[in-house]
């Protein structure tokens, strides 16, 4: 079995990609109070900062800054799974091991390492729905914090990405 390494910072801030285990399905966006229940019984819990989130049909980007991540994680993981209905296809593996079957085993975590690249992932979250062509612009995306950031004035409402589009941020090291 591999021994994933994980760059761990005490307080630090990482961005993370977290996906579904089906690519097709919509879930997360279908059942996003239960992921909002989720998250907010993991912040009550273990508090940490959310700097920066988007929520996809399939998949979602976010940043944070905590002391630790892999418990909240699993903790998320693992209400939302427990609060939505058994829909996913198992295999008998799955079934024997009682596993639900809805997220990927792993995920996406990248510790950021300076202003620069906090700014890079930060745009990489917000202008995601549009890069995958979701939505025509960051603002037309409802289950994102790109509202937030508009609202504490740290983003124009008719940002675009553009020049400001991440170009060295997401699923890259």
């Amino acid at each position: 079995m591999p021994n994933y390494r994980r760059n761990r910072v005490p307080g630090g801030t990482y961005f993370f990609t977290v996906n579904l285990l089906d690519r097709s399905s919509d879930r997360l966006t279908e059942e996003i109070d239960a992921l909002r229940e989720a998250v907010r019984a993991a912040l009550a819990r273990a508090p940490f900062h959310i700097d920066a989130w988007v929520v996809l049909p399939d998949h979602m980007h976010c940043i944070w800054t905590l002391p630790n991540f892999a418990g909240r994680w699993k903790a998320i993981k693992t209400a939302f799974s427990k609060a939505t209905p058994k829909t996913e296809r198992r295999s008998s593996v799955m079934l024997h091991r009682g596993e639900r079957g809805v997220w990927q085993h792993r995920y996406w975590e990248h510790t950021i390492r300076d202003d620069r690249d906090y700014a890079a992932h930060v745009a990489y979250v917000h202008f995601n729905p549009v890069r995958h062509g979701l939505v025509e612009t960051p603002a037309d995306w409802t289950f994102s914090s790109f509202h937030g950031w508009v609202a504490k004035g740290l983003y124009r409402p008719d940002w675009m990405g553009g020049d400001d589009e991440p170009t060295e941020a997401g699923e890259r090291d």
